[in-house]
């Protein structure tokens, strides 16, 4: 059995859940990699990424290096004396970092691997309509998600469920898929499998504003895989127009109503407390939305304070 001791690298929650089980697993943490600070919000205030936050909270050694290259960087995290290194949403590793520990440097990706490599897994997964994904560890090689794999964990997609609520499904399912690599690891078990490639594998794009926006020609299911799928965030959207006035509304949750209609598809319906949108197949009603320069609330909460007419749309 060889004693680990790790460099844990990662950035956002879904970091944190996987750091706070190794230590509480008894494994030997010599140092935290996290994100530089920055400014965030309309204040500009410097935020610090929520890895960084654990890792003063429980007085762990941490570097924030902004050059993953920089020799100054480099020499102090060969001073640490490590022989692993795990990687959980953190950046890109020069070969300098992840060749370094005698054991090697692996990654914990949201995804069943080859499929969905890239910035936004969990989003994706549900976008595109897929019915169970997981996590998947592997050694970290030259490129983005692509080294051989070590151990995976698959689970079902709920019909209803969010991008938040798989994020932290996933993240519980990544806590123990972690510590059965490190168990692998410390007593020398590991055998790997090399990622297949080709033309089938789905990719998990970075999120932008484009992608995020709702195309109401697309099929219900389609429409409402997008929703749920970017929920809480960034969130989808689209325009809402009625008479002279226009909004970039942000729409968290809805359901699907299969329905026939002879409606024009983008068509805006309200009664007094429910909102639902034309679409192919029938109708997405909306739960829950904001409207600029508003907090999210329900459908029934801005009917109570705005009126749309018979002509109001959605494109």
């Amino acid at each position: 059995m060889e004693k680990l001791r790790i460099i844990f690298m990662g950035t956002p929650e879904f970091a944190v859940g996987i750091l706070d089980t190794i230590i509480k697993n008894n494994y030997e943490v010599a140092g935290v990699i996290t994100a530089a600070d920055k400014p965030a919000g309309r204040g500009q205030k410097i935020k610090y990424s929520a890895v960084k936050e654990y890792a003063l909270e429980n007085n762990l050694h941490l570097l924030q290096p902004t050059n993953l290259k920089d020799e100054a960087f480099l020499a102090e995290l060969k001073s640490l004396e490590a022989n692993l290194q795990v990687v959980v949403a953190f950046r890109m590793l020069p070969k300098a970092v992840w060749e370094m520990p005698a054991l090697g440097t692996f990654n914990l990706h949201a995804s069943l691997l080859p499929n969905y490599r890239g910035a936004a897994p969990i989003n994706w997964a549900i976008i595109n309509g897929e019915t169970k994904t997981g996590v998947t560890t592997f050694f970290i090689d030259d490129k983005i998600d692509t080294g051989a794999m070590i151990l995976s964990s698959e689970t079902a997609i709920d019909d209803n469920e969010n991008a938040g609520q798989l994020h932290d499904r996933l993240m519980d399912l990544g806590c123990n898929t972690v510590i059965d690599t490190l168990k692998l690891i410390e007593s020398k078990n590991v055998t790997t499998t090399i990622q297949n490639d080709d033309s089938d594998i789905k990719t998990a794009y970075k999120l932008n504003k484009e992608n995020c926006k709702i195309d109401w020609s697309k099929s219900t299911a389609d429409i409402h895989n997008l929703i749920r799928g970017l929920s809480p965030y960034p969130s989808a959207w689209c325009y809402f127009a009625d008479k002279d006035q226009e909004w970039n509304v942000k729409i968290y949750e809805a359901k699907i109503i299969f329905e026939e209609h002879n409606q024009p598809i983008g068509t805006l319906i309200c009664t007094k407390k429910e909102m639902k949108i034309t679409s192919k197949e029938g109708f997405i009603q909306i739960l829950s939305l904001q409207f600029p320069g508003k907090k999210k609330m329900s459908a029934a909460e801005l009917l109570n304070g705005i009126t749309f007419s018979e002509n109001a749309k959605v494109f």
